[in-house]
């Protein structure tokens, strides 16, 4: 908690100290007085607040400071950002669904130029969403998986993703299906028998993928993995059974192609994959290799909280005028259990770390061990901080002090995030997914500097977009090869991969189409790294749609 004087730059008087610290006094039950400002210009306090469940709490805080006359009052820390965050995330579910579907409608309207199909996928989805948001809430309920902001909209853009590619793949079989005979439901019968192995290896493969994130460290992380295998599951269930039940019983006047067949537009690039695939081979490769090279320009070294929240949420601009004033790790310092005989000794190798602008020896001792503050010249969620922590660590290896508080919990949760790349990336190891993956990274690291005038991220970002690049870019895959294996069975290999891609160029374009703009709608989360996450599996299903797909696999 911040009080600045008002108007702006003026002293803090010894009559605003003293109200402050009676304020203090009744918020706390202890005595102790603010902390001024070297420049005089403000006074802080650090009051407790649990993270979850706190925004009563800081409001009677607030209400409580604001009574001292004569100034402005910012509330700043971890716990303000925890109640700022929750209540961003309280308000984008419904944005986040309607950016979703608002997109994947628009798109299947121009596909199919007609608005009876494109609402039977989006019911489809959407019951695919509630029978997945169901299950989920009842191993929620039974505190069997935990369910969180981040995992709720991953989960969202993904099974109406998923779901969308399923019904266009069903779809478009479906019709090559009536060309050849005219009843309805044995067309569907033969269409589903046609579409079931590639649907259910392609959902099996993302969620395998997914299941990976088990291994994970952190909870938030292991959750995800579960979560999103159960929703793959919900989407497989309903593509394959509701939704063909209804296109069956739509019949003919639903399926019929209104415009010209998707494989007239893939004739010309096929013919020449086949007269020239090594041309295209080389040049997909080398322009991937390009992307791929930018890929080091994403950095995820962690992004503070303060610059992930909106920048008009008030923890940011409490924030803003704690570091003007005072040392950016005020509003939560590092806190040292120390044997009570070596207290003293503690605290001076504390002071003599860089990066600590400060200690205070509280006076109350807890099991024979003496409380040591250390403020931090660094934000507590900022890499530096972190290196702090380490170099504290080091120094008080034998001393047998413990350093804990926030930025030793977030130096901990990035050294787990980093395990976890080395162990579960290589576990969904594949070549192709690899250079999309990268090129992807690249893409957007580039991106990320023009926009934002800089690339970090979380270790997190880069891990979940493995992962879901990888699984995904495997499922078109699976599309395409499975269609040529069935048509080079028939008509040889050159032919057989010609006309795979002819006939599934059309809806693969169209399915990575809706995916990409699904995971772009995670743009509108209040989350930074979750925008991060939407941009970098956006681009990256594009990569692999128009290049890997179309000019890498095929030759």
């Amino acid at each position: 908690m911040i009080w600045t004087s008002r108007p702006e730059g003026e002293q803090i008087t010894a009559r605003k100290q003293q109200a402050a610290r009676q304020i203090v006094v009744r918020l706390t039950g202890t005595a102790g007085a603010p902390v001024l400002s070297q420049d005089g210009r403000a006074m802080s306090a650090v009051i407790g607040a649990e993270p979850d469940g706190g925004a009563a709490r800081l409001a009677a805080v607030a209400k409580a400071a604001a009574s001292v006359g004569g100034t402005s009052v910012h509330l700043a820390g971890p716990a303000a950002a925890q109640t700022d965050l929750d209540a961003a995330f309280s308000h984008t579910d419904g944005t986040l669904l309607a950016v979703a579907l608002g997109g994947v409608l628009l798109i299947l309207l121009l596909v199919y130029r007609s608005v009876i199909m494109p609402l039977l996928v989006i019911v489809s989805s959407l019951l695919a969403l509630a029978v997945a948001c169901a299950v989920l809430c009842a191993l929620a309920q039974t505190d069997w998986l935990s369910i969180d902001g981040q995992t709720q909209g991953i989960v969202f853009v993904l099974v109406v993703g998923a779901s969308t590619d399923y019904a266009l793949l069903l779809a478009a079989r479906a019709r090559e299906e009536l060309a050849e005979q005219p009843d309805t439901r044995r067309a569907m019968t033969a269409a589903c028998r046609a579409t079931a192995p590639t649907v259910l290896a392609s959902a099996a493969t993302i969620a395998c993928a997914m299941t990976t994130l088990v291994l994970s460290d952190l909870p938030s992380e292991r959750a995800l993995g579960p979560a999103v295998a159960i929703a793959m599951a919900c989407c497989t269930a309903v593509s394959l059974t509701f939704l063909s039940a209804v296109l069956a019983l739509c019949g003919r006047r639903v399926l019929r192609p209104r415009a010209g067949t998707p494989g007239d537009w893939w004739a010309r690039p096929a013919r020449a994959l086949e007269h020239r695939p090594r041309r295209a081979w080389a040049g997909c490769l080398a322009l991937l290799a390009a992307g791929a090279a930018m890929a080091p320009l994403l950095a995820p070294t962690g992004v503070p909280l303060h610059q992930a929240l909106p920048a008009q949420a008030p923890s940011v601009a409490g924030h803003t005028v704690l570091v003007r004033h005072f040392p950016a790790g005020t509003a939560s310092p590092l806190i040292a259990l120390a044997p009570a005989a070596r207290s003293a000794e503690v605290r001076d190798r504390i002071a003599s770390t860089p990066g600590v602008a400060a200690t205070a020896a509280l006076p109350a001792e807890t099991g024979g061990r003496a409380q040591i503050l250390a403020t931090l010249s660094d934000s507590p969620d900022s890499a530096p901080a972190r290196n702090t922590v380490a170099r504290l660590r080091g120094s008080l290896a034998r001393t047998g002090a413990l350093v804990g508080g926030q930025s030793a919990q977030l130096a901990d949760l990035h050294q787990a995030s980093v395990r976890d790349h080395r162990l579960i990336m290589p576990l969904v190891l594949v070549a192709a997914a690899w250079v999309s993956l990268f090129t992807a990274f690249g893409a957007s690291a580039l991106l990320f500097q023009l926009v934002f005038g800089n690339s970090v991220t979380e270790p997190a970002v880069v891990l979940f977009s493995f992962v879901f690049l990888v699984g995904l870019g495997i499922d078109y895959n699976i599309f395409l090869v499975h269609r040529i294996r069935a048509e080079a069975i028939r008509h040889g290999t050159t032919v057989g991969v010609r006309r795979g891609l002819v006939t599934t160029g059309g809806v693969i374009s169209a399915a990575g189409l809706i995916l990409a703009a699904t995971f772009a709608a995670l743009t509108v989360m209040p989350l930074l790294y979750l925008a991060q996450i939407g941009c970098i599996v956006a681009l990256g299903v594009l990569i692999d749609i128009l290049l890997v797909r179309l000019f890498l696999v095929p030759p």
